[in-house]
């Protein structure tokens, strides 16, 4: 696992909107769930240290199957450091039986102040094998295209 997947997007909300939007669970099963998902969270705790377990189900798993049941996710996350209106880091590990989805990856969302709003960056580091490129990618562009239509509106 020595895989990096980047994604940015320009929000026209300020970082501390934007930062808020992070961190509120109701928020979040809106616009972090990627385009034919749906979310739902087992425990929620906005906390350095605290954390989440969010289930993540397809509404047609047929081309993507599930990493933890034929046709969920699920993701325990772990707030690393949270710093308000900057950044949210985060270890993130998927329950699976597949060992292609094994390990820790860290995802790191920074905020940056632009002219037109804020510079959403995701750094996704040490992605596990079993995440095609291609998946992943096109699931970090909708969760922020998600998030901007939910901060901007």
């Amino acid at each position: 696992m020595t895989r990096t997947d980047v994604a940015s997007r320009t929000v026209t909300a300020p970082p501390d909107r934007v930062y808020a939007t992070l961190m509120d669970p109701e928020a979040m099963l809106q616009w972090l769930p990627p385009s034919g998902m749906t979310a739902r969270f087992e425990r929620f705790d906005a906390r350095p240290g605290g954390g989440y377990r969010m289930v993540l189900t397809y509404a047609d798993a047929s081309g993507a199957p599930g990493k933890a049941t034929a046709d969920s996710d699920v993701v325990d996350v772990r707030f690393v450091e949270l710093m308000p209106g900057v950044r949210v880091v985060q270890a993130v590990d998927f329950a699976s039986d597949d060992p292609a989805f094994a390990g820790t990856m860290t995802m790191t969302w920074e905020l940056v102040a632009a002219d037109d709003g804020t510079r959403v960056e995701i750094r996704a580091e040490d992605v596990p094998d079993g995440i095609s490129a291609a998946d992943h990618a096109a699931g970090l562009a909708s969760s922020l295209s998600n998030l901007a239509a939910y901060v901007d509106r």
